[in-house]
């Protein structure tokens, strides 16, 4: 693994040296450098991103010119895409305003548009703009900057090219979708707010750093790419995550699922031993009662287990999904988060891990003590603790 990682850095320097090595071949250069931070930015917001160089294209092509023009150029595309992305930025500014009970949803079907879109433009536009290198010129260029002039790797770098792009772009993309996961799954306006301003002020720092020096912008870019490379398993986690959640939010599952008797898929809210946050696998009570948790890196590398702490455990009905926690004294501790197609299946869950505290924590718990003081009631003691 770590070579890889070693390889994927010198892949990202041997593509930034291409970019550097052209200032004798400006025009070629500025076509190169602008693809590779039009990649990257478009990566972390794809709708946005593909539509507004879409526009752009199309307003700045002769009419002469315009049939030659690619499918996201036309303003059949980027017209509703720039549409689509101002209804999601409206939701975005309201959000303060708009009650969670209906933000949630809409921030749900943005995650589905963020995984459609990303697809799309990894699939379709990432290839089309990363074959200006292929017909750039640099390949030479970079090679005598890395010291390789006496080697012809050209044609194996035009062949790397594209599938590098696509790479770098995936890595990105999974960093600016796990923005909108986080979104969806935050209770807190403001900090939706942040998140927003922040993969915001990143495209903007993008856009404004390449008007000025086209260099600049693809150092940047190549910086953004080898962080997010060394993020990408986490931003992995959370995306499947973010998909989970949006699958069982969208569908209803809960009204058609049963758990199952000693196997359910659920997220680790927390690193538990060799198992880093966010893994996806089955919770497993074992013949001797131990709590173990069986999951996949990457959902297909060899399949690991590890057991859960001693301790008493209690599961929290939240208002989206309930969660399984460790409860020390009046401290609740989240271990791990069950999909939304569990809510409402919170006592089958508990009797099928031997839990029997089951209480309710979040928004939900305060949700019900405004309901029980409106409705006169005295609020319900706390569980005791142990």
């Amino acid at each position: 693994m770590r070579r890889m990682k070693w390889l994927a850095l010198f892949l990202v320097l041997v593509f930034a040296a291409r970019v550097e090595a052209a200032t004798d071949e400006r025009s070629r250069g500025a076509q190169a450098a602008k693809a590779l931070t039009t990649i990257t930015g478009v990566a972390i917001s794809p709708l946005l991103g593909v539509g507004a160089v879409g526009a752009w294209d199309y307003f700045h092509t002769p009419d002469s010119k315009k049939n030659d023009l690619s499918w996201y150029q036309h303003p059949l595309f980027w017209f509703p895409a720039l549409l689509l992305a101002g209804a999601v930025a409206f939701k975005d500014a309201a959000g303060a305003a708009i009650p969670t009970g209906w933000k949630k949803p809409l921030d749900a079907a943005e995650t589905v548009e963020s995984k459609i879109s990303g697809l799309v433009a990894t699939g379709a536009f990432a290839p089309m703009v990363a074959s200006i290198f292929s017909h750039s010129g640099l390949t030479a260029h970079g090679l005598n900057v890395l010291g390789f002039a006496t080697i012809d790797l050209s044609p194996l770098l035009n062949i790397l090219t594209i599938p590098f792009a696509m790479a770098a772009f995936f890595v990105v993309w999974l960093v600016g979708h796990v923005i909108t996961v986080l979104i969806m799954i935050s209770p807190f306006g403001p900090v939706d707010a942040a998140l927003k301003g922040l993969r915001t002020s990143l495209i903007g720092l993008l856009t404004v750093v390449h008007l000025i020096n086209p260099w600049f912008g693809a150092l940047l870019s190549a910086l953004v790419i080898i962080i997010a490379y060394f993020i990408a398993g986490w931003s992995f986690r959370v995306m499947v995550f973010g998909s989970v959640f949006s699958w069982d939010f969208f569908t209803r599952r809960r009204k058609r699922f049963k758990p199952a008797p000693n196997a359910n898929w659920m997220f680790t809210a927390r690193k538990v031993e060799s198992a880093p946050i966010r893994s996806y696998g089955k919770l497993i009570k074992t013949d001797d009662g131990k709590l173990t948790f069986e999951y996949r890196p990457w959902l297909v590398f060899a399949k690991r287990t590890v057991t859960l702490p001693a301790g008493q455990y209690a599961i929290g009905r939240g208002l989206v999904y309930p969660t399984i926690m460790t409860i020390d004294g009046a401290k609740e501790k989240a271990v791990l988060s069950l999909p939304p197609r569990y809510r409402k299946h919170e006592e089958e869950v508990g009797q099928i891990y031997g839990i029997r505290d089951i209480r309710d924590v979040g928004i939900l718990k305060g949700f019900k003590a405004i309901w029980r003081w409106f409705s006169g009631g005295e609020p319900s003691p706390a569980p005791a603790a142990a």
